[in-house]
């Protein structure tokens, strides 16, 4: 009986309703779709350091945790004092630049012998290695996304640099110039970002981090296993990504407190001679509040299938038409979106809940 009547409240007003069900999905697409680009982000980043498949990474003094801010103080003779190492089998230095075209990038200057040895090497779906200093390799999302071909044409810091060819993605940055080059063009001669070390078994990788801290002059250099920097790639340890990712959740709260507060609010003011009625048959007032919450729970579980139905649309188009933008749909994220949308929702209406409640109903019934 509670529930037909409740389901009845919603049809009776049927644009309410769809104003706080849509609200609610907002709330929970805001939240998905803003973490699912930050998760992404990390996670394709993530997989393409990892694709690089070095065991060991060196960054300068003091460098930031994202490497490719870190510059290039390091200078290049590093790398072989790191070769004679026990367990290292090749050094591929890397000199990292960060350009804005539209969108941030990062272009990696490469030795690219050094740079093939780390992995099984670059996996080429078009054209081949660099021919000259003004090449570059390209990755097969950067290719879709801007419509590249081999032979064709595209400008890298305000120069022009002949696509080589195309490579299959996850070995790295997008964008692979020669190391030379890239070091000319933003006055770094003889200088690197990164060194990637690949040794003779993995599992030697905390013993190699161990020696270079041994090493004279090596002490303040920033060593670690492959496995210990992809494990610190996560929102808490990006400079102000965790505030972000709070700020974001908050809004979506307070947006669905305020529009189930409003909606329910009004709903039980429009109620008052039905309240009145329900009270004066018996109602407690416990059966009022599982009334109104109960019907704020339906609009809840309404907007958060909308909200879940439209960020998964919304990842389809989004990778269909920007592929190089990554968006996760977590499902701990769900769930704890889900969670957020209920308990903002429940919050809301608690106070016209209880303001139900406390009517009297010979006051209700008398209401006009």
């Amino acid at each position: 009986m509670m529930n037909r009547m409740i389901v009845g409240n919603l049809v009776h007003r049927p644009l309410r309703s769809l104003i706080s069900v849509v609200a609610i999905a907002l709330e929970v697409t805001m939240i998905l779709l803003i973490v699912g680009l930050s998760l992404g982000m990390l996670q394709d980043s993530r997989t393409r350091t990892a694709g690089i498949g070095a065991d060991v990474l060196v960054r300068p003094p003091g460098s930031s945790f994202i490497s490719a801010f870190s510059g290039a103080p390091m200078p290049i003779k590093i790398g072989g004092v790191l070769a004679k190492l026990p367990h290292v089998k090749s050094v591929a230095p890397v000199i990292t630049q960060v350009a804005a075209t539209g969108s941030l990038e990062i272009i990696a200057g490469i030795d690219l012998p050094s740079y093939e040895s780390m992995s099984a090497g670059f996996h080429y779906l078009a054209g081949g290695p660099f021919q000259g200093p003004y090449d570059v390799l390209v990755d097969d999302l950067f290719a879709k996304s801007n419509h590249a071909k081999v032979g064709g044409t595209i400008e890298i810091l305000n120069n022009k640099f002949r696509i080589a060819g195309i490579v299959e993605r996850g070995k790295g940055a997008r964008k692979f110039v020669p190391l030379e080059t890239l070091q000319d063009l933003v006055g770094a001669k003889d200088k690197a970002t990164i060194f990637y070390l690949k040794l003779d078994d993995p599992a030697n990788a905390d013993a190699v981090v161990e020696e270079i801290k041994q090493v004279p002059g090596m002490e303040r250099y920033v060593a670690n296993s492959m496995a210990a920097y992809l494990a610190m790639m996560t929102t808490s340890n990006y400079p102000g990504l965790s505030t972000f990712l709070d700020v974001v959740v908050g809004i979506s709260v307070v947006i669905g407190f305020i529009v189930i507060f409003q909606a329910m609010y009004t709903a039980v003011m429009e109620r008052t001679r039905e309240i009145g009625i329900l009270k004066a048959m018996g109602a407690s007032r416990l059966y009022i509040v599982n009334v109104v919450l109960r019907e704020t729970v339906l609009l809840a579980v309404g907007g958060i299938v909308l909200g879940i139905v439209v960020s998964l649309a919304a990842r389809a188009a989004l990778a269909q038409r920007f592929p190089l933008l990554q968006v996760v749909v977590d499902g701990g994220w769900v769930v704890r979106a889900t969670l957020i949308a209920i308990a903002g929702a429940i919050a809301g209406a608690l106070y016209p809940a209880f303001k139900a409640a406390q009517k009297d109903p010979i006051d209700a019934l008398a209401y006009e």
